[in-house]
């Protein structure tokens, strides 16, 4: 089924707890460590729906972001090996949570992905681009 106009648009959330530390004096007292709460978000784009009628089925979304998420809950990023000499900004978070999903999705899904990193009501993050 195709849309005449439009974008259909599937969102999930969940949340992740980790600690980091932020290098340059531009963060202020986030240079030293300091723990964070981030809702995230990934929003899957399409032009279209499948022959189901959706973008993407929404147990998926979840299994997937869960599974992304699992091995940062609880951690310290300034001591796992992926992010060794990497400021762990919530906009570099936002595009390699959007990297590590994308690449479990592809072949399932076309369009765009948004992720989004909350890390208060009033500030956040995102990374956007194409699933191909």
């Amino acid at each position: 089924m195709e849309s005449s106009r439009g974008t259909f648009r599937v969102a999930v959330r969940d949340h992740v707890m980790i600690a980091h530390s932020l290098r340059g004096e531009v963060f202020g007292p986030a240079q030293r460590m300091h723990g964070a709460t981030y809702e995230v978000i990934t929003e899957y784009a399409a032009d279209r729906v499948d022959s189901n009628g959706i973008v993407m089925d929404i147990g998926v979304c979840h299994h997937v972001l869960a599974e992304v998420l699992a091995p940062l809950r609880f951690q310290n990023l300034d001591e796992l090996p992926q992010f060794a000499g990497t400021n762990t900004t919530t906009e570099f978070l936002a595009r390699w949570i959007h990297g590590q999903v994308a690449a479990r999705v592809r072949g399932s899904f076309r369009g765009d992905l948004r992720v989004t990193l909350e890390e208060s009501r009033v500030a956040w993050a995102s990374y956007e681009g194409p699933v191909s």
